[in-house]
């Protein structure tokens, strides 16, 4: 995760999961608990697609829905969140996806 301020500059950069080779089970509000200790007001999430198709997955468009429905809960914009894959990336928000 990126922690941004209010001005979008960058804070931190925190690992919060290491998954296997297939998954990784992401728990919504540990993801904000960095955040939440260092005030960021915003975060975009990234995660990687071992494979190299960063293509979103369905369960990454309802993780994704999860995330910014507690960003709102939580007063954290969530920014995007990208899934990155061999030289290839995908902007969730940018394809609508997860964010209402």
């Amino acid at each position: 995760m990126i922690l941004l301020d209010r001005r979008n500059r960058v804070l931190e950069i925190v690992e919060v999961y290491k998954g296997s080779v297939n998954s990784s089970q992401v728990r919504v509000g540990e993801l904000f608990k960095d955040a939440i200790r260092i005030n960021a007001s915003a975060i975009i999430v990234v995660h990687n697609h071992p494979s190299g198709d960063p293509t979103p997955s369905p369960d990454d468009v309802a993780v994704t829905r999860a995330i910014v429905q507690a960003g709102k809960l939580l007063d954290v914009d969530v920014l995007d969140h990208m899934v990155i894959g061999q030289g290839k990336w995908v902007s969730l928000k940018e394809r609508g996806l997860g964010f209402a």
